[in-house]
């Protein structure tokens, strides 16, 4: 065993001790494992290790014994989650092979159990503040890793995701990041020192810099837009401004020549095989989705679906558009629970900006809420060319909203009592 897997281990172990008397620790446990997968980093047994199902496991002890617990369903958002999660079960149930898919649903099931368990315990400033720095910081890590790897190679090579994860491919790991840049922003504003905020400062930067160096077309779509609504909603738009234009004096320079061959292909897509078979993928998704109430189940690639309904072609591909992906693998009802969750995300964020911003003891609350708008337009603008429909950042994202106005409404900043209690 290595000194990587002990000091991991040693982290877990701890962690999950404090989880049995203090669940949230696990909470936080578990949402650095699932997103970081710190453990497959590691060079001995651990890597394969069920750590994520060990904190998962002293969470929920830790859960039933606690009585500093509510109920999750704090706001609209959750509402549609469970009837969400509700409906993919019947879809993955009612599919084209329930066995087969078991193990994605399995995989899913796991991620949104843990959400409402996450709604449950966390309940103060000093909690929520404390999962979004484990939540964001996780894939900040990662990314400024990606980004001094790109520099270093002079983006000759692409930067991948944590092996094992929803996120390990190029493309997936490069929209994670342009999602995690203005959550980073929101820390950044809640510092006072100007090393952190510098050092910040530093690693959104370099966020930035390993999207670009993933070689992702979606990405850069997403960044685009995601950078325009970052500047509007920020209220330092002359900061964002600045940092925008150092983005692109560093990385337009220093981005080689199959880079910008690969963004060529953006407007010629009919001349660009893996976009026609992506375009071929959507038309066998939207006609599942016409034929089977429930779609495809967990999973709609399946040689006779595409044999039947593929236009432009015949090999079953991956939806690459997390509309479509929802679409083919849960049916019109599917994709409506799943537009429906994100747009009253954003309007609970949008909650968030216009009646949190005039108190300062609330301030973090509005700003965390602006972000949060910015970071779903990434989403929602990459997504549309990604297959990363169960990815567990946005469902935390909307969990963070959601605990954000569960808090402000309940004016919990007059009850000092209660923050230092937990």
């Amino acid at each position: 065993m290595s000194l990587r897997d002990i000091v991991i281990a040693l982290i877990v172990l701890v962690a999950g001790l404090y989880a049995l008397r203090r669940p949230w620790y696990g909470v936080l446990l578990w949402t650095w494992l699932s997103t970081m997968n710190p453990h497959r980093y590691a060079w001995g047994m651990l890597s394969s290790a069920p750590v994520a199902a060990f904190a998962a496991g002293v969470t929920l002890l830790g859960l039933v014994s606690t009585k500093k617990k509510r109920s999750p369903f704090l706001g609209l958002p959750v509402t549609v989650f469970a009837f969400f999660v509700t409906w993919i079960t019947l879809s993955w149930l009612m599919g084209r092979d329930v066995s087969e898919d078991y193990w994605q649903w399995n995989k899913c099931i796991k991620i949104f159990l843990m959400i409402f368990v996450t709604l449950a315990l966390l309940q103060t400033k000093k909690h929520i503040m404390a999962f979004a720095w484990v939540l964001v910081g996780s894939l900040a890590i990662l990314g400024a890793k990606g980004g001094f790897f790109t520099l270093i190679t002079l983006g000759n090579y692409r930067v991948w995701g944590p092996p094992g994860s929803f996120i390990e491919d190029n493309n997936e790991f490069a929209l994670a990041l342009i999602m995690t840049i203005p959550l980073v922003y929101f820390l950044q504003l809640q510092v006072a020192q100007k090393i952190w905020r510098n050092a910040l400062s530093v690693v959104m930067l370099l966020c930035a810099i390993s999207a670009f160096g993933s070689y992702s077309r979606g990405a850069l779509l997403a960044i685009i837009a995601m950078g325009g609504v970052f500047w509007w909603r920020s209220p330092r738009k002359g900061e964002v401004a600045v940092f925008i234009l150092i983005i692109a004096i560093a990385m337009i320079p220093m981005l080689p020549e199959q880079w910008w061959a690969r963004m060529d292909t953006i407007s010629e897509y009919q001349a660009d095989g893996s976009a026609m078979g992506r375009l071929n993928a959507w038309g066998v998704a939207w006609e599942v989705a016409l034929h089977h109430l429930f779609g495809g189940g967990m999973n709609y690639q399946y040689s006779d679906y595409f044999l039947l309904y593929g236009k432009y072609e015949t090999i079953v591909r991956a939806a690459h558009s997390i509309y479509f992906q929802i679409l083919g693998n849960h049916g019109f009802i599917g994709l409506f629970l799943f537009l429906l969750l994100w747009i009253t995300t954003y309007c609970e964020a949008g909650w968030l900006m216009r009646n949190a911003g005039s108190n300062p003891d609330t301030l973090w609350a509005a700003q965390l809420g602006a972000m949060a708008q910015v970071s779903l337009v990434g989403y929602a603008t990459g997504g549309a060319f990604l297959s990363l429909g169960y990815f567990d950042l946005p469902y935390n994202m909307m969990a963070l909203v959601v605990l954000a106005k569960k808090w402000v409404t309940s004016e919990m900043w007059r009850n000092a009592e209660l923050e230092k209690e937990y």
